[in-house]
């Protein structure tokens, strides 16, 4: 069965300053990948081309893609312009919700500056994470998920500093050099006549 090209709804006409543009786009290489097909798709698509605009799925065929995301991008160019078809469409929020919020981070450093529990030197992150289910800060939190926020926010648990931010004077913060000899004078050794 042959596909069956259904009319083009969105037909793309590029004047000379978008048609330069994207041909310098594709030709540099400079531009993420997205970019450089969607300028791909454009100038195939464009009815002012010399040799004359390719239908949709001709184009998806040479650029070896989907004819629903060569329509998307001619529809997004002629409906709300250049930047939007060229460009990812930016997410409203992200793909999964974070377990802390910056209330939730707060609560955390605070933890980790109080002192550690009975029978402990120092806060662990599982002792981290249970601290905060125990204070229905958050209803389930990982070990993992503690580590990777302390980063975020440079604290570590263990060090010596009792503040959010490291202590820049602190005894490693001199470098340490290695001590060896530059003589450049060779042992006599006496021989044996």
């Amino acid at each position: 069965m042959m596909a069956v090209s259904i009319p083009n709804l969105y037909p793309v006409r590029l004047n000379p300053e978008h048609r330069a543009r994207f041909e310098e786009i594709t030709r540099n290489g400079h531009a993420p990948a997205k970019k450089i097909r969607h300028a791909q798709i454009l100038l195939l698509a464009d009815r002012n081309r010399p040799e004359g605009p390719l239908t949709r799925v001709a184009i998806a065929e040479v650029l070896g893609m989907h004819v629903n995301s060569v329509a998307r991008t001619c529809k997004r160019f002629v409906q709300e312009g250049e930047h939007p078809a060229l460009e990812r469409k930016p997410r409203a929020e992200p793909p999964i919700q974070p377990i802390l919020d910056g209330h939730s981070e707060a609560q955390l450093i605070a933890i980790c500056c109080s002192a550690a529990p009975a029978g402990r030197t120092r806060w662990t992150m599982q002792l981290l994470a249970d601290e905060l289910m125990n204070r229905r800060v958050v209803t389930q939190i990982s070990a993992e998920t503690v580590r990777r926020t302390l980063k975020k926010t440079s604290y570590s648990p263990g060090a010596s500093s009792a503040g959010v931010y490291p202590n820049a004077t602190g005894r490693d913060s001199s470098p340490r050099w290695r001590k060896f000899s530059t003589s450049t004078r060779r042992s006599t050794v006496p021989r044996n006549p």
